[in-house]
């Protein structure tokens, strides 16, 4: 299964908390193309029916079953730059 990072949980808490979206807002990750793995990525106001569900210190992320194929084993990142965008990183999970 996807782990989250703490750089992660926090990006997608800070993308997720704003008053206007529902509590049960997460990130949702959708496989795309053939070959090579490529992601959409997007706020959802909760997962779709097949979705795998990540929580984490309460960041949620829906993943669709491809992606949660592909995603399976990995570990998603994050980091903020100085304008606030935010850019999400996907690595091999570390050996515990």
């Amino acid at each position: 299964m996807l782990t989250l990072t703490d750089s992660a949980v926090s990006a997608i808490r800070g993308l997720t908390s704003r008053p206007e979206l529902p509590m049960e807002t997460g990130l949702r990750i959708v496989a795309q193309g053939e070959g090579a793995p490529s992601f959409q990525v997007a706020l959802a106001e909760g997962p779709v029916a097949g979705d795998a569900v990540v929580e984490e210190d309460g960041a949620r992320v829906f993943l669709e079953p491809a992606a949660a194929a592909v995603l399976d084993g990995k570990s998603l990142g994050a980091q903020v730059n100085e304008q606030g965008q935010v850019a999400f990183s996907v690595s091999e999970q570390a050996a515990s």
